[in-house]
């Protein structure tokens, strides 16, 4: 039993911001991104990526988009170091991309993190450190007053470095690392210390980043932490606000969404969620949120199996088949309910409307993906579903009768076998039921037929093979071969519908016959399909196998046998 929370754990307070403006305001545009997946992502994994898979994945970050990214903590690694020096020296980073690089309050740190980047166009400098309470008290033992003078002396060591290498324009980004836990007028202190040793202002840009280093309060907490910040920071136009959210409440992307509601224009984070405990904000959750708001992100997913894959590879971890927007089953329904929807919302989609498909809030095409994993069929799927299968991979489009019939065969299957189906075994289900029943019968397999016009309308001359192997024929007449073939069966089959569709195109063309057929004293109705490059033929077929359906039925239930 859980440990009463009253006594063992304390909600972090509220602010005092009667008069929050982020609620009632629209995002309209997508914010400055970085990617930290390099640096923060990587100090995550179980075993950090080496040179090669770093580079790689520096590659497809710019490839994606990304104009800020974090390359690696120089002063922790010497294979951070060298992957740092090998991206400037061998001039891989492109003019419109800026790097970052992190480093402690440590002057040792600083000038090794200084020495790495120096010959670079731009460059980020990250300097943090802790502020909050449980960190000054129990880490550090350090006063505010004493955490103030310690950020304005190592960002006045950082601003002296950096003046001896002019060719290159340094942005300082200072990070109060466990802002959201941190009294927020000493985060304001700390910040504005920093602002004013680091001299911001339009020739000196800098960056002030506030993390949920560890999430401890809802969303919209945290975004009163991001507009108070906001309303009061110094030099505020000179001044970048950036997030880095991590996600241990599971809510990491509604804080930067809220933060960005709040005045925060940047935000940091990992692709798929890559990071420390439960991962950094989501960056491409949080970017095609924007754009499914019509909203351009920036960046670039548009082969998202592509970008998955490469992540993949260098972080060794692999993504949840329900990961938002590019999990293997995020575009796919098994509920019947929710099949029947998309069909629906696919057949009525005009290519330049509007997306209207229920249940997919994107287009999958969007991203490089198909259709063809968004219907698929287990015990729990429905008609809908697999009426669109058949519609999408052969053509075929049921009657909603024999929809309804179809599915509980498939669902029956479905049972058995406790696992799903795909569509080929969809099709060898539609198969061995509606097109080659006559195979399987007893009785009545069917061999082949020749027309003929009598007195009395057409006729038909029906040959089989019956229970003992014997070759068999038979006459029948009526208003057409449907109904002399009903009668040269002398089976009491009552054909109650008939419907021809046209499969494929040109040498490959064929007709689909379907009827539906009734049986004095079998409650409800059957299906019986034909599919032959002759109508005539698919349509004899249709109601041969319509009969033989029926005529399996009926000796099953040991009903004596009309012959």
């Amino acid at each position: 039993m859980l440990a009463d929370p009253s006594t063992k754990y304390r909600a972090f307070p509220v602010v005092n911001l009667p008069h929050r403006q982020w609620p009632a305001r629209t995002l309209t545009q997508a914010p400055v991104w970085l990617s930290t997946d390099l640096r923060d992502g990587n100090q995550a994994l179980f075993e950090p990526m080496n040179h090669e898979r770093k580079l790689r994945l520096f590659h497809e970050l710019v490839a994606i988009g990304f104009k800020e990214i974090e390359i690696g903590f120089p002063s922790a690694s010497q294979t951070d170091f060298d992957i740092v020096r090998h991206l400037i020296d061998a001039r891989l980073i492109p003019n419109d991309v800026t790097p970052m690089v992190i480093s402690q309050l440590r002057e040792d740190l600083i000038a090794t993190t200084v020495c790495s980047v120096t010959g670079a166009r731009r460059v980020i400098v990250h300097l943090y450190n802790a502020v909050a309470p449980a960190f000054r008290e129990i880490v550090f033992g350090m006063e505010v007053a004493q955490i103030i003078a310690m950020v304005e002396h190592h960002v006045r060591h950082l601003r002296a470095l950096t003046e001896q290498h002019r060719e290159t324009e340094w942005v300082l980004q200072y990070s109060p690392e466990t802002f959201c836990m941190a009294e927020l007028d000493v985060s304001l202190a700390v910040c504005n210390a920093a602002i004013a040793a680091w001299d911001a202002g339009p020739a000196r840009p800098m960056i002030i980043n506030l993390p949920t280093t560890v999430e401890v309060s809802t969303a919209n907490v945290f975004a009163d932490q991001i507009e108070w910040m906001d309303q009061r920071l110094a030099r505020r136009e000179h001044i970048t606000l950036s997030v880095h959210p991590h996600n241990d409440r599971g809510t990491g992307v509604a804080c930067a969404e809220q933060a960005l509601l709040a005045g925060a224009q940047r935000v940091e984070g990992c692709l798929f969620g890559n990071g420390e405990r439960s991962g950094n904000v989501d960056l491409v959750t949080l970017a095609l949120n924007l754009y499914t708001q019509g909203i351009a992100p920036g960046l670039d997913f548009s082969d998202i199996a592509a970008v998955a894959r490469i992540a993949e590879a260098s972080t060794a971890l692999p993504i949840h088949p329900r990961h938002p927007y590019v999990g293997d089953l995020v575009f796919t329904a098994f509920s019947g309910s929710h099949q029947d929807a998309i069909a629906k919302g696919f057949a009525a989609q005009k290519p330049d409307a509007p997306w209207r498909v229920p249940y997919l809030p994107i287009d999958p095409q969007d991203l490089g993906r198909t259709y063809d994993s968004i219907v698929r069929v287990n015990s729990q799927s429905g008609k809908g579903g697999i009426a669109f299968l058949l519609q999408k991979d052969r053509g075929i489009t049921m009657p909603r009768r024999m929809q309804i019939e179809f599915s509980a065969i498939v669902q029956t299957w479905a049972d058995s076998s406790e696992t799903e189906l795909s569509s080929a075994q969809i099709w060898s289900l539609f198969e061995d039921t509606y097109l080659h029943a006559h195979a399987r019968s007893p009785a009545l397999r069917y061999r082949e037929h020749r027309l003929f016009d009598g007195e009395q309308g057409q006729g038909i001359e029906l040959h089989w093979r019956d229970a003992h192997g014997q070759n068999r024929q038979s006459r029948g007449m009526g208003n057409g071969p449907i109904a002399a073939t009903a009668a040269a069966l002398d089976l009491p089959l009552r054909i109650d519908s008939y419907e021809e569709r046209s499969l494929g195109n040109g040498a490959d063309a064929c007709a689909l016959a379907i009827v539906e057929a009734a049986w004095p004293g079998v409650p409800g109705s059957r299906f019986g399909a034909g599919m032959h490059a002759d109508p005539v033929t698919a349509s004899v077929l249709a109601v041969v196998n319509a009969a033989v359906r029926f005529e399996a039925e009926v000796i099953r239930a040991d009903t004596p046998n009309p012959r």
